[in-house]
């Protein structure tokens, strides 16, 4: 029996781990396709899925939503329950599978108020559409309620499976090796780092610099092939490319990792961390996985991406938000300098993060549990 998984990117591939080792768990004559529509997540899959589930995963690329070509798809692959992750909401496919009678659900769903005014204006087409899947499972209350509204009936919210994803990993040996060569460092983290973001680190390091001697910045690129124009933008200060094959040895101030895949051995060398995507109107990038692996967590203004996972953050006393604007390189310097001054307070405030970060373990068995009754009867 075949269960087909689509995740958009990194984010959405991520959170679906845990669901298809439940899923897998549960059912062991199951087998998957999961199917993304970047490279990026595809390489992410390859890496992260656990030596037992390998075997029964297979990994495509979406085709476009064309009625013939998403028509064909399912023609060849025949899989015997759709399960859709966060908002990929393409019309053509999801008729497609009703016609070819697969049994659809939306998981962790999320829709934007944005996104739910925009669908408001055709409600007949939005309530045919959200008809077609058999279960809605929403990640928020605000998804829930906007979902509900547009569906025309009552849907759930259960939790957010991003809180359910295991830690980041990290080469052990290499986690070793870094940690030896930067003994005696202070080193802090940019994590996942969009376009407009990168000159504000660098800025904010000149500032950090003359006060923190033999300080090391680290930035790790969301897309590693930005990774020579952010060496670039360090000017006159020593930099090294972790993708070049480059140290970061004692001369070194910014080190830039555009690798893949390497995030989490980063949070566990780093003293704080700047979540990406929040400096600029990208909408942040998860701040779960450095919660996860107890590193402070420094964010910019922009992140309505995770604006529920931020709220609880903030309520928990677990986070820093770093103004954005003219002044974004002096505040984040200021940030980084109080956090580096005062480890304590840095590690009670991971600590907060921490344990929110696992408050919702069980969420992945559950949702498993609500999808196994959907699988088509054999045919």
């Amino acid at each position: 029996r075949l269960i087909w998984c689509h995740a958009a990117s990194n984010g959405e591939t991520l959170s679906l781990l845990p669901l298809l080792e439940a899923l897998a768990k549960q059912d062991p004559a199951l087998s998957f396709l999961v199917t993304t529509g970047t490279v990026t997540s595809a390489r992410l899959l390859e890496q992260r899925l656990s030596p037992e589930l390998a075997p029964r995963t297979q990994h495509r690329f979406l085709p476009l939503d064309v009625p013939r070509w998403v028509a064909r798809f399912l023609a060849g692959w025949r899989p015997d329950l759709a399960v859709i992750v966060e908002s990929e909401l393409w019309p053509n496919m999801l008729a497609a599978a009703e016609a070819a009678r697969v049994p659809i659900a939306l998981i962790n769903a999320r829709m934007s108020a944005r996104s739910a005014k925009t669908w408001g204006w055709a409600p007949g087409f939005a309530r045919g559409l959200l008809g077609r899947f058999g279960l809605i499972l929403a990640q928020t209350e605000a998804d829930a309620a906007r979902f509900s509204a547009l569906a025309g009936r009552e849907v759930p919210c259960w939790g957010n499976l991003k809180y359910a994803a295991p830690p980041l990993p990290a080469d052990p040996a290499e986690l070793a090796r870094l940690s030896a060569i930067w003994a005696g460092r202070l080193v802090w983290l940019a994590a996942s780092t969009h376009p407009g973001e990168d000159e504000i680190i660098i800025a904010a390091h000149r500032l950090l610099a003359p006060d923190h001697p033999g300080l090391l910045t680290v930035i790790v690129p969301r897309h590693p092939p930005r990774g020579p124009d952010i060496a670039g933008l360090a000017g006159d200060l020593p930099v090294a490319r972790r993708g070049a094959g480059q140290e970061a040895g004692q001369g070194v101030a910014v080190y830039v990792a555009d690798t893949l895949g390497e995030l989490g051995l980063f949070y566990r060398l780093a003293r704080v961390a700047l979540i990406g995507g929040s400096l600029v109107p990208h909408g942040g990038q998860n701040p779960l996985e450095a919660a996860r692996l107890g590193c402070p967590i420094l964010i910019g203004p922009h992140h309505f991406n995770f604006s529920e996972i931020i709220t609880r953050l903030h309520a928990a006393h677990s986070l820093a938000e770093t103004p954005g604007g003219p002044g974004a390189a002096q505040a984040l310097a200021a940030n980084v300098a109080r956090l580096l001054a005062d480890p304590a307070a840095a590690q009670a405030m991971a600590g907060a993060a921490a344990a929110l970060a696992q408050d919702q373990a069980g969420l992945p068995d559950r949702i498993a549990t609500s999808l196994l009754p959907l699988i088509r009867p054999a045919r």
